[in-house]
């Protein structure tokens, strides 16, 4: 068995604690779900943080009331026990400046949805047509070379987001583990897309516990089949089931 203290679980939230929405806007909380992450957080003596594409201010949203630890926009904004740091838009002026000729190149495009994240830039294609969501890969990828090295482009499920090229889940994780209450511990990371696999890498260089949410092909050496199997196992560990990482089921 681990012991809650030995380790700093970190969470990826779309995927992994909720469902996949049609739409950003359109995803269901479990509402047992705060509770039993702040229950969790106690037990695991603070070490827990949720590692997202979202911005902090979404989670916040989302799991109201509670507050967590956060690294936002894949890693470019975080905040440690209150205190944020990055994420500004302001610091992106060459973004900002695409995000207008973005917009007018899927603007005929049904179904597709721009999410502008400030410091990031998300086009979702989920619900488009097939002729559509290539047209809206298109696009995203022509804006995300047009801004050059300092950006890069990430794609995800039915999604391709635009963000700073020094922005990973894998450096938030490691960002993290600089700082208590996470320095020292063996991180775990729960996590369901590719733009997980760069904080698997992470977690498995360091010797870590890396969880792939869903069927995909990946790196992580665990697997858990859906977001309701997660939050079956940490509604469990956060009502004081024993924490045996070992019989999580091999990836």
């Amino acid at each position: 068995m681990t012991e809650p203290t030995d380790f700093a679980l970190y969470l990826d939230f779309d995927g992994t604690l909720v469902e996949i929405a049609p739409r950003p806007d359109q995803v269901r909380v479990d509402p047992a779900l705060p509770g039993a992450l702040e229950r969790l957080r106690a037990r695991l003596g603070g070490a827990l943080a949720i590692v997202t594409g979202r911005p902090i201010g979404v989670i916040d949203d989302f799991l109201a009331p509670a507050r967590f630890d956060i690294a936002g926009l894949h890693g470019v904004e975080r905040r440690v026990d209150g205190v944020v740091s990055g994420g500004g838009a302001a610091d992106h002026p060459d973004l900002r400046a695409r995000i207008a000729g973005l917009t007018t190149a899927v603007a005929g495009l049904d179904a597709v949805l721009i999410e502008d994240k400030g410091a990031s830039v998300a086009v979702h294609w989920r619900l488009a047509t097939p002729a559509d969501a290539l047209r809206a890969e298109e696009a995203v990828k022509a804006a995300a070379a047009a801004l050059g090295a300092a950006y890069r482009l990430q794609l995800g499920k039915a999604v391709g987001e635009i963000v700073p090229a020094s922005a990973t889940k894998g450096h938030a994780i490691r960002a993290f583990a600089q700082a208590p209450p996470y320095a020292g511990r063996r991180a775990v990371f729960l996590g369901d897309d590719l733009t997980d696999e760069k904080a698997f890498a992470v977690v498995n260089e360091t010797g870590g516990v890396s969880v792939r949410i869903g069927g995909a092909e990946t790196i992580a050496t665990r697997r858990l089949s859906d977001p309701e199997d997660v939050r079956r196992l940490l509604y469990a560990w956060a009502d004081g089931a024993p924490i045996d990482l070992g019989a999580l089921p091999p990836a």
